[in-house]
């Protein structure tokens, strides 16, 4: 696969360039003019990448990079080593999403900067290529860990399948992708023959079956129904396809009602497992989600601040409670675990958590009618 020129434009369907004055970028730079000599690194890369495309309220940048796999460090028991994030910036602009600090290393510390200027990565494909050579084959990919491979850009810009075509190539590789888009149904061929020679897990997010607040929630996403409908397409394909119900929000889709419809129309659509997990809040995402909350549960305000102030983790008490609700919604509708290794791992707790579920306190069943959400709060846990 050859490496592009830098100086062509390896966008041609994009191929819109910015027509606007200096004085009129300027104006709509949220962040003023910038002074490359004055960045370093990525942000005085990202500073000098020239628009190649425009959408409503969206710039994108051609951003020219040394490496597309990123080693993965993290406290949230991720299992796979490397990542890969095509784009840096998210369209989708969920209201919660912990990735907005990835736009601080780029010095742009709007946190609505992280959905409103997205950076297309170059030579993705080439650069993939050359980097699994040195990658020993028990170190696991997780593709779209950051921000969403299949956004809306990647219906032209194509850096997802062109990493797809890549991996085609490869032999007793673990890869992982996550995504709530549609649009992963387009490259069904390219995931068979991966899925065919390696151990493939895609992995759909659906927060809420509510279309409401899934509009509100994540205002740019595909609806829920069609999002379980291309978990139904993908299994009908023979992949590996399940159901992310994540993040789990503290009073608000944390109830059993709430999880247990989503783990339902999971298991209707043939979902080979199911998972989900708290609220994960960095500071860099808490003005944004504290904006929704206030404007959509102004009641859980205080709690939300109060739980989040010290920390971006829940509490265990309140992880481990989850993790029992969860575990028998699993085993109620019979899906499995995320990941293949823990499927074979004995469910020790699992009668602990069916009884004590049983038992479930009135604190915890929901207390209105609005389809699978609460207002209650359950953020004292």
């Amino acid at each position: 696969m050859a490496k592009l020129e830098s100086n062509s434009n390896p966008f041609p369907i994009l191929g819109q360039t910015d027509t606007r004055t200096d004085a009129s970028a300027d104006a709509l730079d949220l962040f003023g003019p910038k002074e490359p000599a004055a960045l370093r690194g990525i942000a005085k890369i990202a500073a000098t990448s020239p628009v190649v495309d425009q959408g409503h309220r969206v710039d994108f940048h051609a951003l020219e990079v040394r490496s597309i796999l990123n080693r993965t460090k993290s406290r949230r028991g991720f299992t796979f080593a490397r990542s890969i994030n095509p784009y840096r910036g998210c369209e989708f602009a969920c209201q919660y999403c912990y990735a907005r600090y990835t736009h601080e290393f780029m010095e742009l510390r709007d946190p609505h900067a992280f959905e409103s200027q997205i950076y297309i990565k170059q030579h993705a494909a080439w650069l993939l290529q050359q980097e699994l050579g040195h990658l020993g084959p028990e170190e696991a990919i997780a593709i779209g860990t950051a921000t969403d491979p299949y956004q809306p850009i990647e219906r032209t810009a194509r850096i997802t399948r062109s990493l797809l075509e890549v991996l085609c190539q490869q032999r007793g590789r673990h890869i992982g992708i996550v995504t709530k888009s549609t649009l992963i149904a387009r490259d069904i061929d390219l995931l068979q023959r991966i899925h065919a020679n390696n151990r493939l897990t895609l992995n759909i997010t659906i927060t809420t079956m509510d279309a409401n607040m899934a509009r509100s929630l994540e205002p740019r996403a595909p609806r829920p129904d069609l999002r379980m409908a291309t978990v139904t397409r993908l299994r009908k394909a023979g992949l590996r396809a399940g159901v992310l119900c994540c993040p789990l929000l503290p009073g608000i889709t944390d109830t059993y009602a709430a999880i247990e419809s989503v783990a339902s129309a999971a298991s209707k659509a043939g979902a080979i497992f199911f998972h989900a997990n708290p609220l994960f809040l960095k500071p860099c995402s808490k003005h944004v989600f504290e904006e929704y909350v206030q404007q959509h549960f102004p009641e859980l305000l205080g709690a939300y601040q109060a739980r989040y102030e010290k920390s971006a983790f829940v509490s265990g008490a309140y992880r481990k409670r989850i993790a029992q609700m969860v575990e028998a919604i699993q085993q109620k509708y019979r899906l499995g675990w995320r990941y293949e290794e823990v499927a074979t791992q004995p469910r020790q707790h699992f009668r602990k958590a069916q009884m004590e579920l049983f038992n479930e306190p009135t604190s915890m069943q929901p207390k209105t009618t609005r389809p699978n959400v609460s207002r209650r709060s359950s953020l004292s846990a």
